[in-house]
């Protein structure tokens, strides 16, 4: 299937691995320019000359930290005028709500709400002048089933689903969508190290939390990015114009509710 992407522009957020990564793949691998972003130069380089020997896809890199307004101001300004947004940040650390302060709350928020708000309203209005847009944000199942140990996560990203139920109905008949992805085990460096957590806590080798998380799932396995990258491509793509403010939860069937 021809997504339509073919010369438009996109901003994906810690885009250096990961999640971010694979969406930036998959939207470069359509014909898509992407504008990418993480802390790391160095990592961040690497994968752009990644994405770039692997599309030939227009690739342009911005090390910076997205939570921050000079950040977002920086990567807003290598890509002034974005067909597509994925905003993406690193969750907070897991822990014991007890042990989290004020401090660490404002951090969660600025980091796993407040970024994605902020580029949202940077960028939006432009993207409904100019009659196409498509906004993913790359969230958390435990929006929908909570997480015990990421109680910092659990919160900030709630808030963040609720405003863009709220958004994403004005958008929409301006061709712009909104939706959030959902994202439950993935093979990343990011679940390893709450596995690990996890696995410290009860007293049990890595590897023997990590097998048994992987046995847990219906699926049998935990998710490839590849393919977590390719959801994020068709929600962008011109066909998906009719979806909007809707939570696509992409776990291997472990969430066990019906809605």
């Amino acid at each position: 299937m021809d997504l339509g992407l073919t010369g438009k522009r996109a901003i994906v957020c810690a885009a250096s691995k990961g999640l971010g990564r694979a969406c930036a793949f998959s939207l470069a691998r359509e014909g898509v320019n992407v504008t990418i972003n993480a802390r790391t130069r160095d990592v961040l380089d690497a994968t752009a000359a990644e994405i770039r020997a692997s599309t030939g896809a227009e690739v342009t890199t911005v090390a910076t930290d997205i939570t921050t307004p000079e950040g977002q101001a920086e990567v807003l300004a290598a890509c002034p005028e974005p067909d597509i947004l994925v905003n993406n940040c690193g969750g907070p650390p897991p822990g014991d709500f007890r042990d989290w302060d004020r401090d660490d709350w404002v951090k969660a928020l600025e980091a796993n709400m407040l970024s994605a708000i902020f580029l949202i309203k940077a960028t939006a209005d432009g993207m409904m002048a100019r009659k196409f847009g498509r906004i993913v944000n790359i969230t958390s199942s435990a929006v929908k089933a909570p997480i015990e140990i990421l109680g910092l996560s659990n919160g900030a990203r709630s808030g963040l689903t609720g405003f863009v139920a709220g958004i994403a109905r004005q958008t929409v008949r301006h061709n712009v969508t909104i939706n959030n992805l959902l994202p439950g085990p993935f093979d990343t460096e990011r679940m390893r190290s709450n596995v690990r957590v996890s696995a410290e806590a009860s007293g049990r080798s890595f590897d023997e939390a990590i097998a048994e998380r992987r046995a847990g799932n219906p699926a049998g396995r935990f998710g490839d990015p590849a393919e977590f990258g390719d959801a994020c491509a068709y929600l962008c793509s011109a066909q998906a114009g009719y979806i909007t403010g809707q939570n696509l939860l992409l776990d291997g069937g472990h969430y066990p509710g019906t809605f």
